[in-house]
């Protein structure tokens, strides 16, 4: 069983054999979050799938806290290692790579990627996580994209985490189309409420996905759950 763990917005962390892998960590900036305490949060491992501000907001501060080893693009990369942190792993679309317990394929994502400062940030990413006791994806922020037809024939996937807000990624009926794509028949919805572009109806959202026989969990933030 794996411990998944909701921090509000996309960020969340799944439990790998007592390693922890923290991804999109934005959580000081979330008014939802207030009851979370960023100092409160350890990581092994941070993935981040882009370099938005929502997505990359307290990268930095957890990383130099922890020595979490960051997995990120190589623009990211780059940027954290001018900030003083030492321990990442640059990757990009399509490659793979073996860490201590899990294995991740960096995975095509259709957005943009960009710093609080309006520089370049690199290739939007999505991960799967390859590891023994189950394998997952996570999309990152994205369309929905034909490509998600080729992630079936990579990994049996034992649920996605995927955007469900609209507006800026997927909506739900994508974000339906996608799990399908992907052979997902559960999905934790990530990317919803937290502005006012991405407010859903919770209990539409569910039905809909129990149409098409998927569970959608939608978690509270601060919520644990065994998968």
């Amino acid at each position: 069983m794996m411990q998944f763990t909701y921090y509000g917005h996309a960020c969340f962390s799944i439990n790998i054999n007592d390693k922890i892998l923290l991804f999109d960590p934005y959580i000081s900036g979330n008014e939802l979050a207030k009851d979370i305490n960023v100092l409160d949060i350890e990581a092994d491992y941070i993935l981040v799938s882009h370099a938005h501000n929502d997505h990359f907001l307290d990268c930095l501060s957890i990383a130099l806290r922890t020595g979490a080893k960051v997995i990120c693009n190589w623009e990211i990369h780059e940027w954290l290692q001018s900030k003083g942190v030492t321990n990442t792993h640059p990757m990009n679309t399509g490659g793979k790579w073996t860490f201590d317990d899990f294995t991740v394929k960096c995975t095509v994502a259709q957005h943009s990627s960009s710093f609080a400062d309006g520089s370049y940030g690199g290739n939007p990413m999505g991960f799967i996580v390859y590891a023994e006791q189950k394998s997952f994806y996570y999309s990152g922020d994205t369309a929905l994209t034909l490509d998600m037809q080729l992630i079936p024939s990579w990994a049996d996937l034992s649920f996605a985490v995927l955007p469900i807000g609209d507006n800026f990624t997927m909506g739900i009926r994508d974000a339906i189309t996608a799990a399908q794509f992907v052979h997902a028949d559960k999905v934790i919805g990530v990317h919803y409420d937290t502005f006012g572009f991405v407010k859903i109806d919770h209990q539409d959202a569910i039905d809909a996905f129990a149409k098409e026989n998927i569970e959608l969990l939608l978690l509270k933030i601060g919520e644990s759950i065994l998968l």
